[in-house]
């Protein structure tokens, strides 16, 4: 039996509900991770969208599926900024794009960077910036303040907002659309067209919406189990 959490001093002094937790069967639970594996295995990153629209509850889903997350503390260090709206979408484009030359075209991106890169056949041209319904720009949150103004640090940002992505990705799929995990280097541009606080910086920027009927994607392979598990001892 583990120790006894919460300590009865701590249970004094904060709420604890009980876990809401239902045991499944293993037969139920096989089928579902095997179904679950199944459909994330066919998950690909787009860079040819779709003009369809995607309605907004959808997008409201996926970002309230990435909330339930687990964060550092519970603290929940994440913003995510919604963007429909054409001319933003446009001003997006334009500074990703100025920046992404400069890596592609400007010599700022190393060597060994755009080796990696070519056999996916990514470029600074980001014209889907602007043809998907939606842009969702995810935000890690530094610090907070108190209502004093005093500052309420976060910890473990990054790896909290990164799960919290996972987890949006995954929904987004889940729910039949697709997205593409865009980090144009430096990214501070998104917080001054997003009007974001110096608490927050941009963590990545996600395009969302169907890909275009018939569009290729590069004719890759994962890793198998083999290669990215250890049994230890």
């Amino acid at each position: 039996m583990s120790s006894v959490y919460p300590s009865p001093e701590t249970a004094a002094k904060y709420p604890f509900v009980p876990h809401p937790f239902e045991p499944l069967d293993e037969a139920t639970m096989t089928k579902r991770a095997n179904e679950f594996y199944a459909s994330m295995a066919t998950r690909r990153s787009a860079r040819v969208f779709s003009e369809k629209a995607v309605p907004r509850e959808l997008i409201d889903l996926a970002i309230g599926t990435a909330a339930t997350a687990p964060s550092g503390a519970h603290q929940q260090p994440w913003t995510f900024v919604v963007i429909g709206d054409p001319e933003t979408k446009r001003k997006i484009r334009e500074a990703a794009e100025e920046e992404e030359r400069k890596n592609y075209e400007g010599g700022r991106m190393p060597e060994e960077w755009r080796e990696v890169l070519e056999p996916l056949g990514t470029h600074s041209n980001k014209e889907y910036l602007e043809l998907v319904p939606w842009i969702v720009v995810a935000f890690e949150q530094r610090y907070s303040l108190r209502p004093d103004g005093s500052k309420q640090h976060h910890y473990y940002v990054k790896e909290s907002l990164g799960i919290a992505c996972g987890m949006f990705i995954a929904a987004l799929h889940t729910m039949g659309l697709t997205t593409l995990t865009h980090t144009p280097s430096p990214m501070k541009f998104l917080s001054h067209l997003l009007e974001r606080p110096a608490s927050e910086r941009p963590f990545v920027l996600f395009p969302v919406g169907y890909p275009e009927p018939g569009s290729l994607v590069p004719d890759i392979e994962r890793k198998p189990l083999a290669d990215v598990m250890v049994n230890f001892p």
